[in-house]
């Protein structure tokens, strides 16, 4: 089958990749001409664990080919998948829809014969309705079908995810693109992985609905630790406990600084303004959005605290800048607004990142890059863990602190034993989690 990817960003290139790998034909389009010409050079624009391999490999086999010229490889395609970007739009919050738009207008202009667009990209419910009306008025005579195929990938872990999905939503409106569909995921279906067809508005909506639900989760998490540290409770405790019910799960129940990335913060915002244009508030994701952006200021507040209510003229060590580990993206991470309250209070920023780094300097200005952790340590008068990269994880924590000038070490993702890190000679602050000689019992204060 001839599938053709407009978009060779994060969710055009991970899902075109996957589908040569699946055997089809998979030309992916863009139109930045530097990042075909780095594709076609086996360079990967962006950092995600075994793409660049599964990208050599089918490029070698003649699966993969990548252009900047759209129409002739739309014009071949039986099925056209949009995975443009949908950031949020300046002023109001609504996603960006004009590439979309673009796409589609594009794709109208270059069809032939039978084909199936689809909407890989996150978009709005009705986003599809305006596809098809754009790609109607562009070329009456197209015969196409308009499809919304959600993704449901994590970065970091986005082959696994598409190889082994828990479910394949499909939206369609026109039972012609059924039997297309399932010809397309036809490795993962007879593998038994759910393909779940609905309609068009309602696969649209999932997509939305549940990341919103998985913000929701860490959100609630994050103020259930504050409430744990004024009452002297441990968050991991309290998050095993309800996790074990098998009505909540275990999953998104990590307390931390706050979540980011490409799109838990867009698709919240995007769905409150999606319930706002409809007169159907979602007040749980609009305290979500709330709680989430306060939260990612707040921490460095805490590290301030922990530093004793001062780092003019000191220097704190940053490590991890990532939204999360195994990925190089930046969008939206907790540590960008972490340092801009260190900043702002006089500190200086040293930091390390696996990854993360050269992307960093695009949206944090005045830091000092260091060359691995124990590099951010010297001289240090605060150590933060903000992104639990495995490197950070088994620190020689003797080796941290004779680095630093005092050795005050909070760990905002709680990946240290409070007690193994005391034994070491240091101060330990972590998150939702009593604080040694500083418990507070309720009951006896209350007497």
């Amino acid at each position: 089958m001839h599938i053709t990817m407009i978009g060779s960003g994060y969710v055009g290139l991970v899902s075109g990749a996957c589908f040569a790998d699946f055997g089809h034909d998979v030309t992916c389009v863009d139109l930045n001409e530097k990042k075909i010409e780095a594709l076609k050079n086996g360079q990967i624009p962006i950092f995600e664990p075994g793409l660049d391999a599964l990208v050599a490999d089918n490029a070698k086999a003649g699966r993969l080919t990548f252009t900047t010229d759209l129409a002739p490889a739309v014009a071949k395609a039986d099925v056209v998948f949009i995975g443009v970007g949908t950031p949020s739009r300046r002023g109001d919050g609504h996603a960006d829809l004009s590439y979309v738009y673009a796409a589609a207008a594009d794709i109208a202009r270059a069809v032939q014969g039978f084909t199936v667009v689809v909407t890989k990209s996150t978009v709005p419910v009705g986003t599809g309705d305006e596809v098809e009306r754009i790609i109607r008025e562009t070329n009456p005579a197209a015969d196409v079908v308009v499809v919304s195929n959600p993704e449901f990938l994590r970065e970091g872990a986005a082959i696994d995810d598409f190889k082994r999905p828990d479910r394949i939503v499909v939206g369609l409106e026109d039972e012609r693109a059924r039997e297309v569909m399932t010809e397309v995921y036809r490795p993962l279906y007879l593998n038994q992985a759910p393909l779940m067809f609905t309609g068009r508005r309602t696969a649209e909506l999932i997509k939305y609905a549940g990341n919103a639900f998985l913000a929701m989760k860490i959100t609630f998490i994050n103020e259930m630790a504050d409430l744990c540290e004024r009452t002297g409770a441990d968050v991991q405790d309290v998050a095993r406990g309800i996790g074990l019910d098998g009505r909540i799960g275990s999953k998104f129940l990590n307390a931390g600084p706050g979540y980011g990335g490409s799109c838990f913060p867009k698709d919240t915002l995007a769905l409150v303004k999606t319930g706002q244009d409809y007169d159907s508030p979602l007040r749980l994701v609009e305290a979500t959005v709330e709680v989430n952006d306060r939260r990612k200021r707040a921490m460095g507040r805490k590290v301030i605290a922990a530093a004793g209510g001062n780092v003019r003229g000191k220097t704190v060590g940053i490590l991890g800048l990532t939204f999360k580990p195994n990925t190089d993206d930046m969008r939206d991470a907790p540590s960008i607004a972490i340092i801009q309250a260190l900043q702002d209070a006089g500190a200086t920023i040293r930091a390390y990142d696996p990854e993360g780094i050269e992307m960093s300097k695009a949206v944090i200005q005045n830091v000092e890059y260091a060359t691995d952790a124990y590099d951010v340590a010297q001289g240090a008068d605060v150590l933060v863990l903000v992104t639990e990269w495995n490197a950070f994880r088994s620190l020689d924590l003797e080796r941290v602190k004779a680095a630093m000038n005092t050795p005050v070490l909070v760990d905002l993702r709680n990946v240290y034993r409070q007690k193994e890190v005391e034994a070491a000679g240091f101060t330990y602050h972590s998150v939702g989690r009593p604080v040694a000689h500083e418990h507070v019992d309720a009951v006896a204060a209350a007497e």
